[in-house]
């Protein structure tokens, strides 16, 4: 069987997470042939690959969002197409397959149609119906940028496959849901996080789109995820409340199951433990890569304050960043501004050679699904302390289990629930202890990867056996 594996903004560029993901289901199913198709941002990313490739991949395809239009030809819609970007625009009964074909079947300039007669015509008609109180010339220039990767990823000459598997909705269900269109392949779509849900908080937060315009960026990913929610067989997510967000965005109820991560637990088994360097320190440990969404900086003004009060206190902050990344840089000048000599970054390393050390580990992001770097503590016998967002009060508190909390939650960006929790933890030896062993019974209970794999064995056994017998 041959599987297109569609992803955005992840693997293979990018380490962890969601990447760490697809390069473990890559690599334990060395019976299927896996295709890679990508999304990415611009050609700077073109073969910048994090990850040597396993053996069965056979074939990369790249779709960058921001790319050039390379076609000037011209080309005015039927009266069915145009009706059918008309409907699009209005979220009226959308003819996707018409689109899909106009775009599949013509090869058109992107440019031309988005300064063109048809779309000016469709975009009048959604302003007027809408929209007719603000500046005509601004509401037609936004929706140009909203079209234009949309349009982008209609256009893609997408790799044949027997499975489309799509890591996300957003554009990867948009490419997934062509697949199926166009060959007649069936689509599985795995959700780490709830796309549109993550979409629409980074949009209210965003500065450069303001008022109203919000509500149309919005509007636009839940199309795109109705489109690949139904027409997807099969919809998965890692934990309940996200089943229930899925459901809630129009993903019909039969199509949907929860998958839970896992990990291999016997890699954190045997780990280094503390060194002459921790002697008299209390090490708090957080692995993520830096940046905006796990909010480091307000981690680091939670350890500032703690540390006040317990001064042997020591903040490891492992993981990597981007050359040159402001916020990464606003981090490292906040350490300096705090005086603090305890803060290490240690870029990016083998956590196994850093977790053993630890007494605790934090995540204070703002946003996630189920984060594998809970696991990955709890398999080393780590409390966490996690703010309340995605998956994490359920792998902290437990679901369903009786086994006792593994750590302490907290609200996002709260600095002083998060200091009075790492005090907690670090004036309780024996109570962080019992979470450590609480948090390895879990991971061995319900989160190693020979559960994860044996669902996605069943899964892709399905299909394939589906598709034999078409």
């Amino acid at each position: 069987m041959r599987i297109c594996i569609v992803v955005e903004g992840c693997y293979p560029y990018a380490v962890g997470g969601v990447s760490s993901w697809v390069h473990s289901i890559i690599r334990s199913f060395p019976e299927y042939e896996f295709v890679l198709q990508t999304i990415v941002p611009n050609r700077s990313l073109r073969g910048a690959f994090m990850y040597t490739l396993p053996d069965n991949v056979s074939e990369v395809h790249e779709l960058y969002l921001e790319d050039v239009d390379w076609d000037h030809r011209r080309r005015r819609m039927s009266r069915q197409q145009f009706n059918a970007l008309r409907s699009l625009l209005l979220d009226q009964q959308i003819d996707w397959e018409t689109l899909i074909d106009y775009w599949q079947q013509n090869n058109c300039s992107l440019n031309k149609l988005l300064m063109g007669e048809d779309f000016l015509k469709a975009v009048q008609n959604f302003y007027q119906v809408h929209y007719s109180q603000v500046v005509f010339s601004d509401f037609l220039w936004m929706m140009r940028s909203i079209y234009l990767p949309l349009f982008r990823a209609l256009k893609t000459r997408l790799p044949q496959a027997d499975l489309y598997h799509c890591l996300s909705t957003g554009y990867a269900g948009v490419l997934g849901s062509m697949g199926k269109y166009l060959y007649g392949s069936p689509l599985l779509i795995s959700e780490h996080g709830i796309y549109t849900r993550e979409r629409e908080e980074d949009l209210v937060k965003a500065k450069w789109v303001q008022g109203l315009y919000k509500n149309v960026w919005i509007n636009q990913f839940k199309k795109m995820s109705r489109l690949a929610y139904g027409r997807a067989d099969l919809v998965t997510s890692l934990y309940e409340q996200a089943r229930l967000l899925q459901i809630e965005l129009d993903c019909p109820e039969q199509k949907t199951t929860v998958t839970p991560n896992g990990i291999a637990v016997e890699r954190f088994q045997d780990l280094p433990g503390r060194t002459e360097e921790d002697e008299g320190h209390i090490n708090v440990g957080t692995v993520l890569r830096i940046s905006p969404i796990k909010d480091v900086k307000t981690m680091i003004q939670a350890f500032s304050a703690a540390q006040e009060r317990e001064p042997a206190l020591k903040l490891w902050i492992m993981g990597p960043w981007e050359e040159g990344d402001e916020y990464a840089q606003e981090c490292f000048d906040l350490v300096k501004e705090l005086e603090l000599d305890n803060v290490v970054f240690t870029g990016r390393i083998d956590v196994r050679d850093y977790l053993g050390r630890m007494d605790m580990t934090i995540l204070t992001s703002i946003s996630e699904g189920q984060p594998l770097t809970i696991l990955e503590s709890f398999a080393a016998h780590k409390p966490v302390i996690a703010t309340n967002v995605g998956n994490c009060q359920g792998l902290v508190l437990g679901e369903a289990d009786d086994i006792g909390p593994a750590g302490l939650i907290t609200h996002i960006m709260n600095q002083q629930e998060i200091a009075q929790a790492i005090l907690y933890l670090a004036h309780h030896p024996e109570e962080r202890r019992q979470m450590g062993e609480n948090g390895y019974r879990r991971v061995m209970a319900r989160y190693r990867i020979e559960q994860m794999l044996d669902d996605y064995r069943r899964i892709y056994g399905g299909f394939a056996e589906r598709i034999n017998k078409a």
